[in-house]
């Protein structure tokens, strides 16, 4: 949606007292996740990995839910909120996961295998959501799959590496899509056994999303929010952090006295932040409050269909 003439005006000098007045006049939430820039998570009223977002979201009284985090995050939002306005820092924050999964090649998967049941990762579209019979997120996912009657064909969307590490905790065989994450995929496995050894104290912690052989490396493997818990509560003191760096800076605030070293990606730049997350800033949270744009919205019909799996989630997590 274009910019109003009103929208290209300058952000007032004091941004973040702003957004908490506009807040306050929306009657608004931010909600955050972890791979957010730092000044936005403190800026949140709420800061979470996707399952606890989504909770969050189901369990929200405010009139408008500004949602900082990528496309498919607030779609989530908008299908358990139909009453309330959603607004997005940047419509562009999307997904790779979500993008190379699109509905009409999920379909014609999904119809090779007749009966099976599907579980979909909450990273994902609306539409594909609305195909599945189950959501999971990683803090959930194992649960998810342990909830499927060991007799039915499982298929596992869209993330493989996720899919291969839940194979192994389960013991289910499990159908899955060849999807990745453009930031997990990233890590390099030759410059992590080098940064070991520069560290040898430092345990190796993980996001599941990450390659098999970064996992195999790993001392503790998780959630976005299971890998913030582990820091807080463990008693190393120096860890080797493979998953979006954003979550940095919860662990250094939650366990300050403790050396945090985020996985090096395998090239130059800085490819394990991921570039859709960092499209949102501050000013860009400002706007949308201000505008109460860009606004996401979904057809009914969309809506209350992804909304049964995510549903059905949501009971299994409580």
């Amino acid at each position: 949606m274009p910019l109003t003439a009103a929208a290209v005006e300058p952000a007032p000098v004091d941004l973040d007292a702003e957004i908490v007045r506009l807040k306050r006049e929306r009657n608004a939430v931010l909600l955050a996740h972890y791979y957010q820039e730092s000044e936005i998570q403190d800026l949140a009223d709420f800061i979470g990995d996707s399952l606890q977002l989504a909770q969050a979201a189901q369990r929200t009284t405010a009139d408008v839910i500004l949602f900082a985090g990528v496309h498919f995050m607030a779609e989530t939002a908008k299908i358990l909120n139909p009453e309330r306005i959603v607004v997005v820092p940047d419509m562009k924050a999307g997904c790779s996961l979500a993008d190379g999964c699109p509905v009409d090649r999920f379909r014609a998967w999904k119809a090779r295998y007749p009966g099976a049941t599907v579980i979909s990762y909450v990273n994902c579209s609306a539409a594909v959501k609305a195909e599945s019979d189950y959501i999971c997120t990683s803090s959930n996912a194992q649960k998810i799959v342990d909830a499927v009657p060991r007799d039915r064909q499982i298929l596992f969307a869209p993330d493989r590496n996720l899919g291969r590490y839940l194979i192994k905790q389960t013991g289910r065989e499990m159908v899955l899509w060849p999807g990745s994450c453009v930031v997990h995929e990233t890590f390099s496995h030759k410059k992590l056994v080098a940064l070991r050894q520069q560290h040898p104290r430092a345990k190796i912690i993980a996001h599941p999303e990450c390659e098999e052989p970064v996992l195999e490396m790993a001392d503790f493997i998780g959630s976005t929010s299971a890998l913030l818990k582990y820091v807080e509560s463990d008693g190393g003191s120096e860890y080797i952090v493979a998953t979006e760096p954003g979550i940095l800076h919860q662990m250094r605030k939650k366990a300050p006295s403790k050396t945090l070293i985020a996985a090096p990606p395998s090239g130059t730049c800085a490819c394990n932040e991921c570039p859709y997350m960092r499209l949102n800033t501050a000013e860009k949270v400002y706007l949308a409050l201000r505008d109460l744009t860009p606004r996401l919205e979904l057809p009914e019909e969309l809506r209350v269909r992804a909304k049964v799996p995510i549903e059905r989630m949501l009971a299994l997590s409580a």
